[in-house]
């Protein structure tokens, strides 16, 4: 019999938010392969001895563990890593706005998403759905002219791109990634605003998206799409730390 995986984190010394902060490494853990599947974890005990804290706390995390099919208790032989099946629901972690290497990660997530829905769209729209884009893009222009973030209208725009393809599983999946994609449009959009320049940028980059989908190009969509997103990459590596507006940030996970 091998022996198991060394179960390596550090204690815990900060209580706020302890089971948020459990929940992520042990899911590290998980994803990182220290622990694959049908792996045993160590007892409760053991877990709340080497993170310094109560198991109240290391209960509750595995609780959201188990909720999230990740991981499974079976009588009388202790905790264990579950195969991955079609109840594992995909996760992003709520806190994803945390640093900017975070960001950036929700930013090339999107990057494949945002090309390949574009250029759909551009293939499939019709009259009606090519004015909702349209006035999604004006909202923006709108809530930017009146002082607001633009946040609901940027979603709502790329939303409306999600809904000219035509495709409802790239709708759902907009809809699911929009809960998490949503902080980090919030960072991006206040460092998009910070210069009158920079967001003459985006909004460039928002027209000429529009203007392919107008024209039924997909591969123009396609690049301008990629080229959007690239940009918001360059923003962000090249600006400095900004703070989002808390109200826009998504809801911490209970």
């Amino acid at each position: 019999m091998r022996n198991p995986p060394e179960f390596r984190v550090e204690p815990l010394v900060n209580p706020v938010k302890m089971p948020d902060r459990v929940t992520a490494a042990l899911l590290q853990l998980i994803r990182n392969g220290d622990y694959p599947a049908k792996s045993r974890l160590p007892s409760e005990m053991e877990m709340a001895r080497r993170f310094g804290v109560s198991r109240t706390v290391i209960r509750e995390a595995v609780s959201r563990l188990k909720s999230e099919g990740l991981v499974e208790s079976r009588q009388g032989s202790g905790l264990y890593v579950r195969e991955i099946g079609l109840d594992t629901p995909f996760r992003i972690d709520p806190g994803v706005t945390g640093s900017i290497d975070s960001v950036m990660q929700i930013v090339e997530l999107r990057r494949g998403l945002e090309s390949e829905i574009a250029a759909l769209a551009a293939e499939r729209c019709d009259s009606r759905q090519l004015a909702d884009i349209r006035a999604a893009l004006q909202t923006i222009a709108a809530d930017v002219a009146a002082g607001r973030d633009g946040v609901d209208a940027d979603m709502e725009f790329h939303r409306s791109i999600a809904r000219a393809t035509n495709n409802p599983h790239f709708l759902s999946l907009w809809d699911f990634l929009g809960q998490f994609l949503r902080g980090a449009m919030c960072v991006t959009r206040a460092l998009e605003s910070r210069t009158a320049e920079m967001a003459q940028q985006v909004l460039d980059e928002h027209h000429a998206l529009v203007d392919a989908i107008a024209r039924k190009n997909p591969e123009a969509a396609r690049n301008a799409a990629r080229r959007h997103m690239e940009m918001a990459s360059r923003r962000l590596t090249t600006s400095g730390p900004v703070r989002p507006n808390p109200e826009s940030l998504p809801a911490p996970a209970k």
